[in-house]
């Protein structure tokens, strides 16, 4: 557990691990989360001239029903970026398709032929989610079709604007998550204080799927708004 100054300084050490990652393994596999706060983690990394051309991005979720080229999509999120900013060449989707049972069982395999995934970067959503593992959910959920919580279409709203948030949702299971040999966790704002205190206090719960990381090789990246005061047990 790491305490940042501020989202800057956040991204900044964020950078500072991915890229001593991707040195020591430059095929290195990565988890690739596409919410507000890893943006500026990426954008730093874009900066360090780093040779990400061995390296392979993988996504993290995607909506069920939005084409690549639609505003709303994860896909394009994480190719403006991560991808093409860092010059990465080998990616797995987890994209929409006719058949999203299929492309579950796919990406599943795809990640099983790299062997597993070497680092995940993650954002801690408002319930506790990790990508779109809402609540309820367990540590060995699949990689599968979800319907997306009040809390989560509310959060995601802010993004889009007035396009409308899709109700469903295609995620990388908690089983691909937890498997990674590092995940780095990456919580920043006041708005976060409280789901990460329940996240680093409570035994691990379906409630709070963020939990389940406390028996993952796991990192956790906070500033000092997102941290507050919480106390309690932690990760390493």
């Amino acid at each position: 557990m790491e305490v940042l100054g501020d989202a800057e300084v956040l991204a900044e050490r964020a950078a500072d691990l991915i890229g001593d990652a991707l040195r020591e393994k430059p095929n290195l596999s990565v988890l690739v989360a596409t919410g507000h706060t890893p943006m500026a983690t990426y954008a730093e990394l874009a900066l360090r001239g780093l040779d990400a051309s061995r390296l392979t991005a993988v996504q993290l979720d995607e909506y069920l029903g939005v084409g690549e080229d639609d505003p709303r999509s994860l896909w394009g999120w994480m190719r403006r970026s991560f991808v093409e900013p860092l010059g990465v060449k080998q990616v797995v989707r987890l994209g929409d398709a006719p058949d999203p049972d299929e492309a579950c069982r796919r990406y599943e395999s795809e990640v099983a032929a790299l062997s597993g995934i070497d680092l995940a970067v993650l954002g801690l959503g408002p319930n506790g989610h990790l990508g779109f593992n809402e609540p309820l959910c367990g540590p060995g959920a699949r990689t599968r079709v979800v319907t997306l919580t009040p809390a989560s279409l509310a959060s995601n709203a802010a993004y889009w604007g007035d396009l409308p948030v899709p109700s469903r949702a295609l995620t990388a299971g908690m089983d691909v998550i937890l498997s990674a040999r590092r995940i780095i966790l990456l919580v920043s704002g006041s708005h976060k204080r409280d789901i990460l205190a329940r996240a680093l206090r409570e035994p691990p719960t379906p409630e709070v799927p963020a939990s389940w990381l406390q028996g993952a090789n796991t990192t956790v990246l906070a500033d000092r708004a997102a941290w507050g005061g919480a106390q309690g047990r932690a990760f390493p």
